[in-house]
């Protein structure tokens, strides 16, 4: 759990909006737009940007990704759960540091991501995703665990992560800048 006490914004809920679906996600739409649009989220001091193409529903892409579920690209369904929760991606993100909260690099499909965990809060376990490429940062994704195992399965992944980097300590900043460095070698081109 976090050193600091962390404070979440209240869930948004579809009971709020008369069970309309429409003005819900219109909603919950409106606060992606204040947290990611208007206003740069920060990992550390890296700038967090979106996927907005393709649109979907005339919506930025980051959006179907942290609202929708499935493994077939163009089969996702909607998910009342991440929906609920998207007023908490941005504070989880910018607050990764002072909540201590468990953050670690993944490898999906050759894509470098940095994976965030903020544990129980509302009893439930909600997770960001960041795709590092070697010059900037994408918010790729944000979702509840359903189930107990996935979090089990996350908490592995990080421990093995953990272990295998010994005593080295990251901050957000140091672990994007590793990222970085390794995917601008790979093309020829050092960090700025």
């Amino acid at each position: 759990m976090a050193d600091e006490k962390f404070s979440l914004p209240s869930k948004i809920l579809l009971s709020e909006y008369e069970g309309n679906y429409a003005k819900y996600i219109d909603a919950v739409y409106a606060i992606f737009e204040r947290d990611f649009i208007k206003h740069k989220a920060k990992f550390g001091t890296c700038n967090v940007n979106l996927k907005f193409n393709p649109l979907f529903q005339s919506r930025a892409y980051t959006f179907y990704h942290m609202t929708h579920k499935g493994e077939v690209e163009d089969e996702r369904i909607p998910d009342l759960r991440r929906c609920e929760c998207m007023s908490w991606a941005r504070p989880v993100i910018e607050n990764t540091e002072t909540w201590n909260l468990k953050f670690w690099r993944q490898e999906r499909k050759g894509k470098q991501r940095i994976c965030i965990l903020i544990e129980n809060p509302e009893d439930v376990d909600y997770f960001v995703v960041l795709d590092i490429r070697s010059s900037f940062i994408l918010l790729w994704t944000a979702f509840v665990a359903e189930y107990k195992h996935e979090t089990k399965k996350k908490l592995k992944e990080y421990y093995n992560w953990s272990q295998e980097k010994g005593e080295k300590f990251f901050t957000p900043d140091s672990l994007v800048k590793e990222i970085m460095q390794e995917l601008q070698n790979k093309q020829g081109s050092p960090i700025a």
